[in-house]
């Protein structure tokens, strides 16, 4: 397979500032509660020392936003603004996070890597959450015209197997186009530098880029690829701190009802998560709201473990990884308490 890497560390710097939020937070630290075996019931008892570092920004508007931040059961020591699966990755390396919300593609990463994590929640999705964005003067106009173009793609992030099933859904490989190594926050420098021809984007990104860029030729390009799940996920040796495990169970349903809150609330929610953290206009948030999907909380995680070792058995074909066991990735001893807090219509 022929990839490339474009940029210099140093020509990238601009775009690493989501990695280098993860020297600014505080650090989670070692677990160093009761030890809890992966065997062992979840605990339900919380102490009043109980914290955690959640690496989840929207939520933390949405729970600001919804007044219900204040009622978290523990203390949050920091909640640093970290999306990147690399970057979750890393700070879950580094201990400076106990618990982060990613697509069903960064754990699969981990584990090919050998960081030990599990998934304790999980969301589907039935919309695509990605678009293809192009640079100024690509000469793309659909997916039809990627052969030979160079795509951003990040290997342990969902924008990369979006990539790889656009691309089988034309009939084509990697060895058809360049895939040029970047993670997700690099993806608009190689963009508006004309250094790779497309890269997959989601909202709020798409939006902004193409405000500033639609006049010089950029373009949005639709694609049907879904990317089904969104997790939380933590590493194991959190998970193996009693005092740990605890608040995350008691942080879950937070997670989930604030989604909800989200949806049911689009006006509030765009006010203060779109307009006044994102700096985009009330109009394009609610056009961007108005796409998204309701969300849905799982009973039962047969589907995505399937998702998982149907996306890991892709990355395998194409050389990324080694064969890995999706079941490894789960914890199921969370498995229904989102869906458990909220209302019937958002479980599955």
């Amino acid at each position: 397979m022929d990839t490339a890497t474009v940029f210099s560390r140093r020509t990238l710097l601009g775009g690493l500032l989501g990695t280098a939020a993860i020297g600014l937070t505080g650090c989670a630290g070692k677990a160093a509660g009761a030890e809890l075996t992966s065997a062992a019931p979840l605990p339900t008892t919380l102490s009043a020392s109980s914290e955690l570092v959640i690496s989840i920004h929207s939520v933390q508007v949405a729970l600001q936003a919804s007044g219900q931040i204040d009622k978290l059961p523990f203390k949050v020591k920091s909640w640093p603004n970290l999306q990147a699966g690399p970057d979750v990755i890393q700070a879950f390396r580094a201990h400076s996070s106990d618990l982060a919300n990613n697509a069903g593609i960064p754990p699969i990463q981990a584990q090919a890597i050998n960081v030990g994590t599990k998934i304790v929640a999980v969301q589907t999705r039935q919309k695509p959450l990605y678009t293809l964005a192009t640079a100024p003067g690509s000469g793309l106009a659909g997916v039809g015209d990627l052969r030979g173009k160079k795509i951003g793609f990040s290997q342990g992030q969902a924008q990369g197997l979006v990539v790889l099933r656009v691309l089988k859904q034309q009939g084509l490989t990697a060895k058809d186009v360049t895939l040029v190594k970047l993670t997700s926050n690099q993806f608009l420098v190689a963009l508006q530098s004309k250094q790779i021809d497309v890269a997959p984007l989601a909202e709020p990104v798409t939006t902004k880029y193409l405000g500033q860029y639609a006049k010089d030729g950029a373009i949005e390009i639709p694609v049907t690829a879904v990317d089904l799940l969104s997790i939380l996920w933590a590493p194991t040796e959190v998970l193996a701190d009693a005092g740990k495990a605890a608040a995350i169970r008691a942080f879950i349903p937070f997670w989930a009802r604030s989604l909800v809150w989200a949806y049911e609330n689009p006006d509030p929610w765009i006010d203060a998560y779109y307009v006044k953290d994102q700096a985009v206009t009330a109009a394009d948030g609610k056009r961007i709201v108005a796409a998204q999907d309701k969300p849905v909380f799982p009973r039962n995680w047969d589907r995505a473990q399937a998702w998982e070792q149907e996306s890991a058995d892709l990355l395998v074909a194409g050389g990324f990884i080694q064969p890995i066991k999706a079941e490894d990735l789960f914890d199921r001893r969370f498995q229904t308490i989102a869906a458990d807090s909220v209302a019937p219509q958002y479980q599955e």
